[in-house]
């Protein structure tokens, strides 16, 4: 792989003598926003459908910690049925929430910087993806919580889930406020949307011809 290089001139590429069209500022810009854009929506339009999340043991979203750890006794009790119940409908929230997030997601891919753009396309791996959940992901909850939310009231998971960790904490295995079921499911959510925008990410990278964008191939085809 021909090795990138800052110059004090600003950002350019050792070109070969086969070569490799300069990518200059503009470019890394413009190709680092694809990227990011491309893999947002890939995300959305796999997370964003009927088991989408449920279906998937990659960002399939499990009980939360607290009453995974007394899941075996709400179990004996009785309440296996609405534990397994419990985390379908976790899943289908966050699936139902997912298209929603694309106008978020899009709005961050377009406010990324020049100088955000120049510092990850010498990057590898799910660098580009990494900085952007860096830079985005606490404001992206804020916004993407209410949708959640909303989608967990209609499933009436809040309530369920409020049944199942006060039954819990009459065992004394759990503090019944010691978790919010919307906050666990929109980080579920987000985690499991940027796992998908590394993956494609990684695609990119590997083979940027394959994407058939021109850009793609410019910027990251080195």
């Amino acid at each position: 792989m021909q090795r990138r290089e800052f110059t004090a001139v600003g950002f350019s590429m050792m070109v070969p003598a086969t070569g490799w069209a300069a990518v200059n500022e503009s470019d890394a810009a413009v190709g680092v926003r694809a990227a990011l854009e491309r893999g947002a929506l890939a995300a959305v339009g796999l997370l964003g459908r009927n088991d989408g999340f449920l279906g998937n043991p990659q960002v399939r979203i499990p009980l939360p910690e607290q009453l995974a750890g007394a899941a075996k006794f709400l179990k004996a009790a009785g309440q296996g049925k609405k534990l397994d119940e419990l985390v379908t409908a976790m899943n289908r929230a966050a699936e139902a929430a997912v298209p929603v997030a694309k106008p978020l997601f899009v709005s961050a891919v377009k406010a990324l910087s020049v100088e955000d753009a120049l510092k990850l396309v010498r990057g590898s791996g799910t660098s580009v993806t990494d900085f952007f959940a860096g830079k985005t992901r606490s404001p992206l909850s804020e916004k993407f919580l209410p949708i959640v939310t909303q989608s967990l009231e209609k499933l009436s998971v809040a309530q369920r889930y409020n049944a199942l960790a006060g039954k819990a904490a009459s065992l004394g295995l759990i503090k019944g406020d010691e978790a919010n079921v919307q906050r666990y499911v929109t980080g579920r959510a987000l985690d499991g949307l940027f796992l998908m925008i590394g993956e494609e990410e990684k695609k990119i990278r590997a083979d940027p011809l394959k994407t058939g964008s021109a850009i793609l191939k410019k910027v990251f085809g080195g």
